[in-house]
């Protein structure tokens, strides 16, 4: 602490009795040993609140790495990797306010386009319509055609 060796020590003790005297020297040094203990206490005490404090800090320290662990989500960092602009999860999501407003953009486009009639007379009409490929070979009017006759393999 001091780094006080045995030389040192009794040049300082040497001092003390001439300057105390030999009937009050032993109180001197019963004082002298209290104040020591005193101020050893009080660098203990002092140190202890130091490493209390270091402690602290670097509990603090880990309590926000911990912090920071548990808010780290996986599937939001591949969310983030794959769409980051939240496009594909916009096209998906039927509540998303994105979806609704491209749908209607969507259906303003469609309704902008000219729409094509269907040419295929509706199945309830109760009227008996001919099949395509006798329509293309018999005329109007005439009795159908045989079915042709399939092609046999050749041996």
């Amino acid at each position: 602490m001091l780094d006080i060796g045995w030389p040192e020590f009794a040049v300082i003790l040497f001092v003390a009795l001439l300057v105390i005297g030999p009937r009050d020297l032993p109180k001197a040094l019963y004082t002298a040993g209290k104040w020591m203990r005193s101020a050893r206490k009080v660098a203990r005490e002092f140190q202890r609140h130091v490493d209390d404090a270091m402690r602290e800090a670097e509990l603090d320290d880990l309590k926000k790495g911990v912090d920071q662990a548990r808010k780290f989500s996986v599937k939001k960092q591949i969310e983030n990797l794959v769409d980051p602009d939240d496009e594909l999860k916009g096209a998906f999501d039927p509540n998303d306010p994105r979806a609704r407003a491209k749908k209607a953009q969507n259906g303003a486009a469609e309704a902008d386009k000219p729409k094509v009639e269907s040419k295929q007379p509706a199945e309830d009409s109760g009227a008996v319509q001919p099949k395509a490929e006798e329509a293309l070979v018999a005329p109007a009017g005439a009795p159908p055609a045989a079915p042709a006759p399939a092609a046999e393999p050749q041996k």
